[in-house]
């Protein structure tokens, strides 16, 4: 249904116009918008009217006038005065309430098909049919985008990321759960996939900037028909996933660029314990303390240079090669050297994957 603030907005401006006051009420006689006074013990009056067959009368020095959606009345609009210029400005707020009607169901028609489309719950006639009905292109560029917030998503997140697609008429924002924000962005011929992580990181940016809220996005990869758009929002969707559990520090993480990440997230919980005990010799290997894993992580960034790595912890490089050893005799796995570095690495990742699905078991 249409929002009161816009009604009212609506009619502040024909009032503007015409300097007539006038009342909305719903057909329960609840009044949605006005621009004076209502008039009052007028329910019974708007009840009568709404039976009646009449779609504009003058009652009681005023213009009462029917707003319809598909042949039920939605609204009752009351027209202080009885004079022509009333009634005049009442067909005009009823003319113009129709079109919000219209745009309104556009709108939302758009919506539930975009919805029902990124969920597999339409056939591919129904997809063809619909697309037609609303004049949604079948064959073009499109990718999807997933916005992740910190926090419960309200009117000023949808509006600040509404804002950055604005110039976009035929991109679709919308949400299927409480927790994501979808967008399905139509791009062009010379748009590439250099600006999708541009627009990725502009929501990011504008997100943190403007309402300081903290956000992660993913984006799929381009498909070029409509009913393949489900398929790049599965794919930003394990996009998404896949960066929570192995690529915290990344905001943006796109489905094309997912590497080792992408393996492990697809193998079977039995056959991540299996590696594990292969691995560490128990199915719950020994916790590594946060100093440790600082230790890690530095020296696999800077490619196994004990130098570097020594230099940016600002430890002396005998107290380094101390803790690798250390880590030596925990693991069995001698990190210094190439092999046994890519098996620690990915036994890390495989453990946390294995964290992540016992937690969404319970």
């Amino acid at each position: 249904m249409i929002s009161n603030q816009l009604i009212q907005q609506s009619i502040d401006g024909i009032h503007d116009i015409t300097g007539v006051d006038l009342t909305v009420y719903d057909r329960e006689a609840n009044v949605l918008a006005q621009t004076g006074g209502a008039i009052k013990d007028i329910e019974k009056d708007i009840k009568t009217f709404v039976a009646l067959a009449d779609d504009i009368k003058l009652v009681k020095g005023s213009y009462f006038l029917k707003v319809f959606d598909d042949d039920d009345v939605s609204f009752v609009v009351v027209v202080d005065g009885d004079s022509s210029k009333s009634k005049t400005t009442g067909k005009m707020v009823v003319f113009h309430m129709n079109h919000l009607l219209v745009a309104y169901k556009d709108k939302y028609d758009k919506d539930d098909f975009i919805k029902n489309l990124l969920l597999d719950n339409l056939l591919l006639v129904d997809i063809l049919n619909r697309s037609q009905k609303l004049h949604i292109e079948m064959r073009a560029r499109r990718v999807v985008f997933l916005v992740e917030v910190a926090r419960e998503k309200d009117a000023g997140i949808m509006e600040t990321i509404r804002s950055l697609f604005s110039g976009g008429v035929r991109d679709f924002i919308t949400a299927v759960d409480e927790k994501d924000i979808i967008i399905v962005k139509e791009m062009t011929d010379e748009e590439t996939t250099d600006d999708l992580n541009l627009i990725a990181h502009e929501l990011v940016d504008t997100l943190e900037s403007e309402i300081m809220v903290s956000a992660r996005v993913s984006y799929g990869t381009v498909v070029s028909d409509i009913k393949e758009v489900s398929r790049s929002y599965k794919e930003a969707k394990m996009a998404l996933d896949v960066g929570n559990i192995f690529y915290s520090e990344r905001r943006v993480v796109a489905y094309g660029n997912l590497g080792i990440g992408r393996l492990i997230y697809q193998l079977p919980l039995q056959l991540c314990r299996m590696f594990i005990r292969e691995i560490f010799g128990s199915e719950r290997p020994v916790e590594f303390d946060e100093e440790t894993l600082t230790t890690i992580d530095q020296f696999f960034s800077n490619n196994l240079n004990v130098s570097k790595t020594s230099r940016e912890l600002y430890i002396h490089r005998n107290t380094l090669v101390y803790r690798l050893d250390k880590l030596q005799k925990m693991t069995g796995l001698d990190i210094q050297t190439f092999e046994d570095a890519i098996t620690f690495q990915i036994a890390l990742m495989v453990m946390k994957y294995m964290n992540y699905l016992e937690t969404i078991e319970y």
